[in-house]
């Protein structure tokens, strides 16, 4: 049996990118820093990749600075260098599940700081 299957919560570390296909289907991309146990460590950064009407939530909910909770799984996308032939790779974590943390007033917070956006449910 194999388990690929991670859980993380962080800040996103700039707005979500959002493409739309012909087919319909709607890919976010963005990136969440993720503290360490100490505060003197530098955080980790994750590449996060999201499909469907989860894409479009985070695409209207979430900007820099909003903490997220993340469920997915981790895959590597692959490529050949154009320049040098090598193979390259990158981790990318394939989210299916998204929760949008922190309180109202941290959505206050990054909206006076990121030009007026706020969340209205």
């Amino acid at each position: 049996m194999s388990i690929n299957h991670i859980n993380l919560i962080g800040r996103a570390g700039r707005d979500p990118e959002v493409k739309f296909f012909d087919s319909g289907k709607a890919k976010c991309t963005f990136s969440i820093a993720v503290d360490r146990r100490s505060k003197s460590d530098e955080p980790d950064w994750f590449e996060l990749e999201i499909w469907g009407k989860t894409a479009e939530v985070a695409g209207n909910y979430v900007r820099k600075g909003k903490q997220v909770g993340i469920v997915g799984a981790l895959k590597f996308d692959r490529w050949q260098d154009k320049n040098t032939g090598e193979e390259r790779s990158r981790p990318i974590i394939v989210v299916d599940q998204l929760d949008l943390l922190g309180s109202k007033k941290d959505d206050e917070a990054a909206a006076s700081s990121s030009g007026g956006y706020t969340e209205e449910f």
